[in-house]
């Protein structure tokens, strides 16, 4: 079943609609996983720190998440509290700080994995091993070309 878009996709409007996608994903995401009982906030950063492994350090878990500063503090700080994950100095430098899922967090995260990959599954099937090889092939183009043009708007502010 197709939605039909009153408008065709094209170079003007394609990150718009890619954008709009990843919105709506995540919004489906959210509703799923809430009724484990975990909020957007919650679930995200869990997730994340699982896919970047133990020992990330806190400020590589906030750039992936996308929260910075006192909000990131104050929801690690919550996980901590539920037990869900660890915060350790850095050995190498004592002003970072490196988080672990524990036992518990691990737990929680393989239950969210499972929600996500149900409707992960749900939303490919009608996708080939093919398209969705194409499509990361072409997420990989973007991401590494938003990565460039990133690096230029930065160089050209110094």
């Amino acid at each position: 079943m197709h939605t039909v878009h009153s408008k065709a996709i094209d170079r003007s409007n394609l990150l718009f609609h890619l954008s709009r996608l990843t919105r709506r994903w995540r919004k489906t995401l959210d509703m799923e996983i809430q009724a484990v009982g975990l909020t957007d906030a919650t679930w995200r950063p869990l997730l994340h720190l699982r896919l970047l492994g133990d020992g990330t350090r806190q400020k590589d878990l906030a750039a992936s998440v996308g929260i910075e500063g006192p909000s990131i503090v104050r929801l690690l700080d919550t996980l901590i509290a539920k037990g869900l994950i660890q915060r350790v100095e850095d050995a190498t430098d004592r002003r970072a700080k490196l988080l672990s899922l524990t036992a518990e967090g691990k737990s929680l995260v393989a239950r969210i994995q499972k929600t996500v990959t149900t409707l992960e599954n749900k939303l490919l099937t009608e996708f080939t091993e093919s398209d969705v090889s194409q499509m990361a092939r072409l997420i990989l183009r973007l991401e590494d070309n938003l990565g460039n043009l990133h690096r230029q708007l930065n160089n050209g502010k110094q």
